[in-house]
């Protein structure tokens, strides 16, 4: 049986311009280790950002006959060269009803599971099995909609400290959906965490789930406080959100100058502490600044993103952290949604306007049986 939908893409031109359209798709009958489902919730995530307007001037947005198109500034384009002339669908994950299934997978016929794997901003999803987890009883498609990206990127995080030898982390843009199930897992794992936020609201949002250590980087005595914190924690490595501008260099600065006050001897390669600094985000898309002459020697930042992580992680590791979502769906795991939108609705300027800020508090969740 064949199935027809819509399916939300975005193109980039050789003129410079992207553009965002809604897209008649016809699905073929699933092979037999394919199925396809009817797509009912899919969360519109930093991630699916990048792709779906990546470094286009959002101000420059216009309405054409298809969807919407921007501008791309020229300094960003060179990281945009790869997908020229690309139609590339968009949503990185989702849940809904599996509505046909392969021969080789018919047991899954019928079942309401979660997804992970691009092109879910569509009506319907052809799908590898392999790529589904049927999702527990009583465990609606909005709840299973972000089963994978920020669960299981708030478990790499503290993964990755276990394996590298660190005690204690840092986390940016810490009041965010992801922040909050960090918070939630390092209480429970004895991991001490310092959250970053960006204002006093946000900080009561984690307070209320019980953190202990809650920065304001807009405070005056942000940094100071910062440095109190990493002192009492032991942090040694951080994953940053933002991406751009000093916090990141602010962050391993700290981390150096907590690691010299327990130094007994100067050394002027400064300590012998390692320092580590992950970029996972880009919510701020300038440069990133580093002063890198007040961290010592023994330093690194690099990029973290969730799926090389786990590949690298290997089977145990990530079939660990995939059961432990799934047992802690409705409690660590909980995604708080504060708007659903249809794929339509999408492509209207003021709610993509509003979705694409990013802002803590605001997650999008889109429901293509709205329209």
């Amino acid at each position: 049986m064949a199935f027809e939908g819509r399916e939300l893409r975005s193109l980039v031109g050789e003129d410079g311009s992207l553009s965002i359209l809604l897209e008649t798709v016809a699905l073929g009958d699933p092979a037999d280790d394919e199925v396809i489902v009817r797509v009912e919730a899919a969360p519109i995530n930093p991630s699916d950002l990048g792709l779906l307007v990546g470094p286009a001037d959002i101000a420059s947005v216009e309405t054409t006959s298809g969807g919407l198109r921007f501008t791309i500034p020229p300094a960003r384009l060179p990281s945009v060269q790869g997908r020229l002339g690309q139609s590339m669908p968009v949503g990185n994950e989702g849940a809904g009803v599996v509505v046909a299934a392969g021969a080789g997978v018919r047991a899954l016929q019928g079942k309401r599971v979660a997804m992970v794997g691009g092109g879910m901003y569509a009506d319907y999803r052809k799908i590898k099995a392999r790529e589904v987890v049927p999702l527990p009883d009583g465990v609606t498609s909005a709840e299973g909609a972000s089963l994978f990206v920020n669960p299981l990127t708030a478990l790499g995080f503290v993964e990755t400290a276990k394996l590298e030898g660190h005690k204690a982390i840092i986390h940016t843009a810490a009041a965010s959906n992801l922040g909050q199930m960090l918070q939630k897992i390092c209480l429970a794992d004895g991991v001490p965490l310092v959250n970053i936020v960006r204002s006093q609201a946000q900080a009561d949002i984690l307070r209320g789930i019980g953190a202990t250590h809650v920065l304001n980087s807009t405070d005056g005595d942000f940094r100071g406080a910062l440095l109190k914190a990493v002192k009492e924690t032991g942090a040694t490595i951080a994953f940053d959100a933002i991406g751009g501008g000093t916090l990141g260099s602010d962050i391993v600065q700290a981390m150096e100058r907590a690691a010299v006050s327990r130094m007994t001897a100067f050394s002027r390669y400064g300590s012998e502490e390692f320092k580590q600094l992950y970029i996972y985000g880009a919510l701020d898309l300038s440069p990133t600044v580093l002063n890198r002459l007040a961290f010592g020697f023994d330093w690194s930042v690099s990029g973290w993103l969730l799926f090389p992580f786990m590949k690298k992680a290997g089977p145990e590791i990530s079939g660990r952290m995939r059961q432990r979502v799934l047992d802690e769906i409705k409690t660590t795991f909980v995604s708080n949604y504060t708007k659903v939108i249809g794929l339509a609705e999408a492509l209207q300027p003021d709610v993509l306007r509003a979705y694409e800020r990013k802002a803590t508090g605001e997650k999008y969740l889109i429901d293509p049986s709205i329209g």
